[in-house]
């Protein structure tokens, strides 16, 4: 039995028919003055636990459509992740933000965060990005197609686009600002992004090829996630695609992390893999590498802005 029906089966027998729920179990009128919502819990492991947060919900006349619970074995901690539907007439903002509140203080909570997309503000981001474009076209293009629930207030690059460009025309249509910072060696412009970007909450990296230091992630302070192929460690330096492709490579990858200090160490949110073979060219076994890290990238953002993603004992994270 995995780890997850062994918590649902201990914690209460309530949380499967939880996650059975749908909007089909309302009437139309009903589920029309719905909205959805989602609330994480990250607490100290103790019996009840389930049966409070589902209590929490239901006697405010919410309806819970999925429950998700981890309780890892040999670890005292318990991790949860709910969506549910409520009629915010009925259960105003403020008041859900105090009944989660006074549970995450009974349970001595590490992190209890509840969000309503279509009430709360989207998450602000900026978006670092080099010479390469693939990655942040693609990222540009979802938020245009609202694909993505974020508002992109800038894009930075140590790399001088030209004004007739895609990249350039796009942002220039949609008034988002771009920021070119010429970096060197000695001075990787960190005061100055780090005031072009002081009101996001997050920070992404689409092929960024500068190493942020420990002192700008310390005082930026909130999360940024970064996107790599999946060609290290073994083919380092210049053009790595050539390489693996020289190597005759029969797989290759991406990987969405968290930045952290040590370089490419960070916490792993998304990887994804494909097949190559000896019918590819280099061309095409770019080509798939490059669609790798958008896809990958996109998917750790969504993840990301749905509170999937917690941070799980020292360098791991639960993806729900």
């Amino acid at each position: 039995m995995g780890l997850l029906r062994k918590a649902c089966a201990r914690y209460s027998p309530q949380v499967h028919a939880f996650a059975k729920r749908s909007f089909t179990s309302l009437n139309d009128a009903t589920a029309a003055a719905l909205v959805h919502g989602i609330h994480v819990f990250h607490c100290p492991d103790e019996v009840g636990i389930v049966a409070r947060l589902s209590e929490c919900i239901a006697s405010r006349g919410g309806n819970i459509l999925t429950a998700d619970v981890f309780v890892p074995q040999k670890e005292n901690v318990f991790y949860s992740r709910s969506e549910f539907v409520f009629d915010p007439a009925k259960w105003p903002r403020a008041e859900m933000d105090e009944d989660f509140s006074k549970l995450a203080k009974m349970f001595n909570a590490m992190r209890s965060v509840v969000r309503v997309p279509n009430l709360d503000p989207k998450y602000k981001i900026a978006v670092l990005a080099s010479k390469q474009d693939h990655c942040l076209v693609d990222l540009l293009h979802a938020w245009q197609d609202s694909k993505l629930p974020v508002d992109i207030t800038a894009v930075i690059s140590n790399h001088d686009r030209g004004p007739n460009t895609h990249v350039m025309r796009f942002l220039e249509r949609h008034e988002i600002p771009y920021h070119y910072l010429n970096t060197t060696n000695e001075d990787k412009r960190e005061g100055d992004i780090l005031n072009v970007v002081n009101d996001t909450n997050f920070l992404v990296l689409a092929r960024y090829m500068q190493i942020l230091s420990g002192s700008f992630l310390k005082s930026y302070g909130r999360d940024v996630i970064n996107i790599h192929h999946g060609l290290l460690p073994s083919f380092k330096g210049g053009n790595p695609s050539k390489q693996a492709f020289d190597a005759g490579v029969k797989l290759i990858g991406a990987t969405t992390h968290f930045v952290t200090e040590e370089l490419d160490e960070g916490p792993i949110i998304e990887q994804m893999v494909e097949r190559v073979s000896h019918r590819d060219s280099l061309r095409s076994f770019v080509h798939k590498s490059e669609n790798l890290e958008k896809q990958c990238l996109a998917k750790a953002i969504k993840y990301y802005c749905e509170l999937r993603v917690f941070p799980y004992v020292k360098n791991k994270t639960v993806v729900f």
